[in-house]
């Protein structure tokens, strides 16, 4: 099943959900460079460039076309400023089961914006994309990403030790893995 970006793009009246642009590369850039995202995303570049923010929106592009990730600009509603992304990624296409990722810039933080998207994206991949289980996974240490996960509705499910091991924080992450099914729908 081939999926297609919403048109018109997914929007709360608050935020909304687009494919990502060219254009956003310099936000992009700037959000990666946050060390708050820098601290709980182990794998992003430092120091993080714009030759690799268009990098990041390359493969964004590349899995719409292939179908192995639906990547979102988050965008304020009312003046498009990008606020952050989430991307939806399959884990496991014969069992129909997908997992959920997401950031936001530093200026958004603790005003619901994640929260936001991940109810918007998780209520299309359940309704529009035939995803029977949607995971996310939040770092055990990372207390506002726990309460993201929880406030958009997903269940915890229980905890994967140790998978893998962070240079930047120096230790080893243990992620809480939540998800949520058909019929669940994420609240408002």
């Amino acid at each position: 099943m081939k999926i297609r970006a919403p048109d018109p793009p997914l929007s709360d009246g608050v935020i909304t959900l687009r494919q990502w642009t060219d254009a956003d590369a310099p936000a992009v850039a700037d959000a990666c460079r946050d060390p708050e995202i820098a601290h709980w995303i182990d794998d992003i570049p430092a120091p993080y460039t714009r030759a690799d923010a268009r990098t990041y929106i390359s493969t964004a592009r590349r899995g719409w076309k292939d179908g192995s990730l639906w990547a979102f600009a988050v965008t304020d509603l009312a003046t498009e400023e990008v606020l952050g992304s989430c991307g939806i990624g399959w884990q496991d296409r014969v069992q129909s089961v997908a997992e959920i990722g997401y950031w936001v810039r530093s200026q958004t933080r603790g005003r619901g914006i994640a929260t936001r998207a991940v109810r918007l994206a998780s209520r299309w991949a359940l309704d529009a994309c035939g995803v029977q289980r949607l995971q996310l996974r939040a770092d055990t240490q990372n207390a506002a990403s726990l309460r993201v996960a929880e406030r958009a509705g997903f269940h915890r499910e229980g905890v994967l030790r140790s998978i893998r091991y962070s240079h930047r924080q120096q230790r080893r992450v243990d992620f809480a893995i939540f998800s949520l099914l058909p019929g669940e729908t994420p609240p408002e």
